[in-house]
């Protein structure tokens, strides 16, 4: 018969997607985003009118309609071969990787909670908290250049690491479920950074009453990569760097091994010898210094200061990039550069009529085909179903009383 899988056995299966169902999620999420863009598009709408006696020009429209969004889509994300110079036509990769840093970074600490079990939606508080302990560091500390950076960042990671781990605190304690808690979290971290900024804590005296805060010093502020005639910085260096090093806590260290048992089973792992509430803290802390870390990237990779909008939604597009990535160091790299593309190309995509939300309806899609597992198997019948879903014959023995009936 077959059993039907557990909470835990479903959720595990979501966090961790196959490569092969990740690629089909994000197939049929650029299937229906075209669909919309036909159906927004006036030439092809227009069109309609007389679909039955000339249906070749709906699809002539419907066809440019496509091609034109997502060419501009290439050349707003990747290369524009419409620029007039060189720098011009790399512009749009340098943005992609810009915007990919942070998300890069925060999906691995919405990955490392996924793998451990536990769903950190507090990507949000924790970026602010450690925008506002760096963007403090940054111009109330004035040290030498170099020291001064290094400084800001590392309490930019303090702050985030410390406001995860009063989640992990609680549920280790008290049981409190991780959802909730940080939910409120990040309520509360919007009032506080908000508050601050409207005090001489945080607050820029030339902005008057609006919560913002003062620039960074230039000691303190991210360096470009390749001059001031681009936005990259360093920030996309330290998000590949956080990658490798997530790779190796997960899959060569003894800590990620006991991480990853948690995740597993935790009533295995507490039977194994492993303290799963102590592990519980550690891994909301872990999670929150990746977090930290695209957090003090928002601070510092500028040069003015920042309002309680600063994180740009990062918190929560994190979630959805680590659940692309199959909660993988890879597979979150790949994603956050994918996402970071399409933020780059949102202006472009603009200039050609193309509706800015249709790349949010995209990333909405790829969460809802990678959170339904079954949808994306009954569309793509090939598909294996993971072993919690897999039907399981039980052969029953008969009752011993039974088989001495059938004997006599």
């Amino acid at each position: 018969m077959t059993e039907r899988p557990t909470a835990s056995e479903v959720l595990h299966d979501i966090a961790s997607g196959t490569p092969l169902r990740i690629f089909l999620a994000v197939v049929l999420s650029l299937a229906v985003a075209s669909v919309l863009i036909i159906f927004t598009n006036k030439e092809a709408v227009g069109t309609l009118n007389y679909v039955f006696s000339r249906p070749s020009d709906f699809f002539a429209a419907a066809g440019r309609a496509v091609g034109d969004a997502y060419a501009a889509l290439f050349r707003g994300s990747i290369y524009n071969y419409n620029a007039r110079n060189f720098e011009g036509a790399i512009r749009p990769l340098t943005e992609s990787l810009r915007f990919a840093g942070p998300l890069i970074a925060a999906g691995l600490g919405i990955a490392l909670s996924f793998r451990v079990g536990l769903f950190n939606i507090g990507g949000q508080g924790q970026m602010l908290m450690a925008a506002a302990f760096a963007g403090w560091a940054s111009f109330q500390l004035h040290l030498p250049f170099g020291i001064h950076l290094v400084a800001a960042l590392l309490f930019g990671l303090v702050g985030a690491g410390l406001w995860a781990g009063i989640v992990g605190f609680l549920k280790a304690r008290t049981g409190a479920h991780e959802v909730i808690v940080t939910i409120m979290l990040n309520y509360i971290a919007v009032s506080l950074v908000s508050y601050a900024m409207r005090t001489p804590l945080l607050q820029d005296p030339a902005a008057g009453s609006n919560p913002k805060t003062q620039a960074p010093d230039v000691t303190a502020q991210y360096p470009p990569i390749f001059g001031p005639a681009f936005d990259i910085h360093i920030g996309i260096i330290l998000a590949l760097g956080a990658v490798v090093l997530f790779w190796w806590l997960m899959e060569r260290s003894t800590l990620g091994f006991r991480l990853r048992m948690v995740g597993l089973n935790p009533d295995a792992a507490r039977t194994a010898g492993i303290d799963v509430n102590r592990t519980y803290i550690i891994a909301m802390v872990i999670s929150g210094l990746f977090l930290g870390l695209a957090g003090a990237n928002q601070a510092l990779g500028r040069d003015t200061g920042f309002t309680p909008t600063v994180d740009s939604g990062i918190g929560f597009d994190a979630i959805t990039v680590a659940l692309l990535g199959g909660s993988r160091a890879i597979g979150v790299m790949l994603a956050g550069l994918l996402f970071g593309a399409l933020k780059a190309a949102g202006p472009q995509m603009q200039l050609e009529n193309v509706a800015p939300d249709i790349l949010a309806v995209v990333q909405a899609l790829i969460v809802l085909f990678i959170a339904a597992p079954p949808l994306v198997r009954s569309i793509f019948r090939f598909l294996p179903a993971p072993r919690a879903e897999q039907p399981q014959l039980a052969t029953r023995r008969k009752p011993r009383l039974e088989v001495k009936e059938t004997e006599e």
